[in-house]
């Protein structure tokens, strides 16, 4: 069994924020493949169903960020499972939007949900690390998680989660490589000057056969008179 972790607040005030993102992928999962309903247990909300060949629990902490170890390792303990099962969805400002990772261990970077999350269960585990980009400085960093995706950005964040959705049964049955090739093929499709096909390739259209100007069939008449 694994058991998917997205990182976010709970609330509407927050459900559209950067920091958010985590609970999105998990939505996604969800509804792609479809889970059961959303019920209420490890201080969190969870869903399940199955990835695969693999039986997945989803859990979104309602603890808020901060403290999201506590009901990660409450799920854990009533399921007896250990750190290695785990794959946590996180905002990653040190990725540029679109941008997505998977990680195994490792620091936590300063991001509050995993710093509790470590202390709570250790860095034995897996994140899949989705780039929402850098404000720039780092004392605008809370306000910019805590804000919600510009418009602007809604193109690549629904091809990033609906890639996440593709690509969620290699994640659960430890394919990460055809994973992350799902979200690309989402989030980067190959352009036809690639010579690749991908979802948005065009077929280059045909070229146009040009009529012989008249000089042309003249000159070609008389050398065809000639050898008759």
């Amino acid at each position: 069994m694994k058991l998917f972790v997205g990182l976010g607040n709970p609330g509407q005030k927050y459900a559209k924020n950067r920091h958010n993102i985590g609970f999105m992928a998990l939505e996604q999962i969800a509804s792609d493949h479809g889970f059961g309903p959303w019920k209420a247990k490890f201080r969190g909300q969870i869903s399940e169903g199955r990835l695969g060949r693999e039986k997945v629990l989803l859990l979104k902490p309602e603890t808020f960020m901060n403290n999201s170890g506590q009901s990660l390792r409450a799920a854990l303990d009533f399921y007896k499972l250990d750190s290695t099962d785990v794959i946590v969805f996180h905002d990653e400002i040190d990725l540029a939007p679109a941008k997505v990772r998977v990680k195994t261990g490792g620091g936590h970077a300063g991001h509050n949900g995993l710093r509790s999350i470590h202390a709570h269960i250790s860095p034995n585990y897996d994140r899949v690390r989705l780039g929402v980009g850098h404000p720039g400085h780092k004392d605008k960093v809370p306000s910019y998680v805590l804000n919600d995706f510009a418009k602007a950005d809604q193109n690549w964040l629904d091809d990033v989660l609906r890639g996440i959705g593709d690509g969620a049964a290699h994640l659960a049955e430890g394919d990460t490589a055809k994973f992350l090739n799902a979200v690309a093929l989402r989030a980067a499709p190959a352009r036809p000057s690639t010579g690749t096909k991908g979802p948005n390739a065009k077929i280059a259209p045909a070229a146009e056969l040009t009529p012989p100007k008249e000089d042309d069939r003249t000159a070609m008449q008389k050398l065809m008179d000639k050898f008759r």
